[in-house]
């Protein structure tokens, strides 16, 4: 198991935790941003990362690992990797999240939810209905960055990697918005 300091440090040698003023995947407005795929796009530290999760979930039987595109893919294919079982993920389709490219998911598997960072845990929601939907039974839900401090409730059991508390804020309401001296940006996969 990773020390929340050995996590830490990976991050931040990435170079994955940014400061500006940015534009969640929620909608909601951020003076920090971890940026995953900095630290995916080394193989060295996505193992040891994943790692990290499938020891968490080492007694769950799980059958096959999920997450959503685009930050749960990586995170999906090598925690089912250290599983060896198979991974797949979830794409949106006119706005819906659903399986494609001929992914299944059969009644009763053992299913693990992955994604890189949650905020809200809008998207890792909606694979959950998903996988339900399917007939899957979802065992947990394993993320990289928990960015809310802890507080977001899936209804099953939920292990991170690391978990922070970074600010965010309505729109209408963030005071990065109100000084106007940084642009929102959206740095994320989805606009």
């Amino acid at each position: 198991m990773l020390t929340h300091e050995e996590a830490v440090k990976i991050f931040t040698q990435a170079g994955a935790l940014l400061n500006g003023h940015f534009i969640l995947t929620s909608g909601r407005h951020s003076n920090q941003y971890m940026q995953c795929a900095l630290v995916l796009q080394y193989p060295q530290y996505t193992e040891k990362l994943a790692r990290h999760l499938a020891e968490k979930f080492q007694g769950e039987n799980v059958d096959i690992v999920i997450g959503p595109a685009m930050g749960g893919i990586i995170v999906a294919y090598e925690v089912g990797r250290q599983f060896g079982v198979p991974a797949i993920f979830t794409e949106r389709k006119d706005g819906i999240m659903q399986l494609r490219r001929g992914f299944t998911i059969k009644p009763g598997q053992k299913v693990l939810v992955v994604e890189d960072v949650v905020t809200t845990g809008g998207s890792v929601r909606e694979v959950i209905e998903v996988v339900e939907k399917s007939g899957g039974i979802v065992v947990g839900v394993g993320v990289l960055v928990d960015r809310s401090g802890g507080s977001v409730d899936f209804g099953v059991r939920k292990e991170a990697v690391l978990t922070m508390h970074i600010e965010s804020f309505e729109p209408d309401n963030c005071p990065l918005c109100r000084e106007g001296l940084i642009p929102a940006v959206k740095p994320g996969s989805r606009s």
